[in-house]
């Protein structure tokens, strides 16, 4: 069943979905916003617990901290931000020129509060602001665009692994909706994670990361390479001969969160026009 805003806040812990009442109050004395600046820590959280299980070519990442009596604050929510998959996306949208970002990734823990996505998602938007300048002191990045994906994963068992998304913390926090990105296929293993494109086209091409797109294949039952075999026929191989699926996509929801100054913002939401209502589902039951 699908749920969202108004009604409940997706909630992630070992890359098992669960929800939290959406208007359920934060004690923000408990929490703070720090950049990691380390990937490893943040890598190692998204990838344990968020339900595609990879980890994206970040620009920039903040940690939710909680803290706890007597004990050492600890992690309990990750805002990842990437280099866009399209590099020219924000152009599609009426932004041409400006420069953007995504919102790779967005977790917290299945105990936090539902109130604390907001919270926490406009504290990373600024420290991103204040951590990323150009040479005159500004902002770097003018847009950063979310993507929420509304379509259901089940592994090879038939349990479900990711029941879908409209991005209701997008819509509450006020970002632009845009519509829907590009349909697709996706390619699935046997436990329902999506076989990244773009590390099967580093892959082909023998680009840095081919290795590690590889072994995700292989760990997730794809033959071996054989010698003298090309990256782009053993994609095609590998596809064809191991346990994975297709699935039709339709395309994510996307949002835009202009970014930088007043006027900044102000500019961005003009040149991207009226934005359309958002995606939200309405029939779902209250938790």
């Amino acid at each position: 069943m699908q749920l969202d805003l108004p009604f409940v806040a997706l909630r992630w812990r070992d890359r098992r979905q669960s929800y939290r009442p959406q208007r359920e109050p934060l004690d923000p004395r408990r929490y703070g916003v720090v950049r990691l600046s380390g990937a490893a820590e943040a890598r190692g959280f998204i990838v344990r617990h968020h339900y595609s299980g990879s980890y994206p070519v970040a620009i920039a990442a903040y940690g939710l901290m909680e803290a706890r009596r007597n004990r050492a604050a600890e992690l309990v929510g990750v805002a990842v931000f990437s280099v866009p998959v399209q590099p020219r996306a924000a152009d599609a949208y009426g932004a041409a020129g400006a420069r953007s970002c995504d919102l790779g990734r967005f977790l917290l823990l299945d105990h936090v509060p539902g109130n604390a996505e907001t919270w926490f998602l406009r504290r990373a938007l600024a420290g991103l602001g204040q951590d990323k300048t150009g040479d005159d002191g500004r902002p770097l990045y003018s847009v950063c665009l979310a993507y929420s994906d509304p379509v259901p994963r089940v592994d090879r068992a038939g349990q479900v692994t990711f029941a879908g998304h409209y991005g209701g913390i997008y819509a509450a926090a006020s970002a632009l909706y845009l519509g829907r990105a590009t349909a697709r296929t996706l390619w699935l293993a046997d436990d329902a994670t999506v076989i990244s494109s773009r590390a099967l086209m580093k892959l082909k091409h023998g680009d840095t990361g081919a290795r590690y797109a590889y072994e995700t294949l292989r760990r997730h039952g794809a033959p071996p390479l054989t010698p003298g075999e090309s990256g782009g026929a053993y994609i095609e191989r590998a596809l064809r001969e191991g346990p994975f699926r297709r699935l039709r996509h339709r395309g994510n929801h996307v949002y835009a969160f202009p970014c930088g100054s007043t006027s900044t913002r102000r500019a961005v939401r003009t040149r991207m026009g009226t934005a359309l209502p958002y995606p939200i589902r309405t029939d779902a039951p209250r938790p």
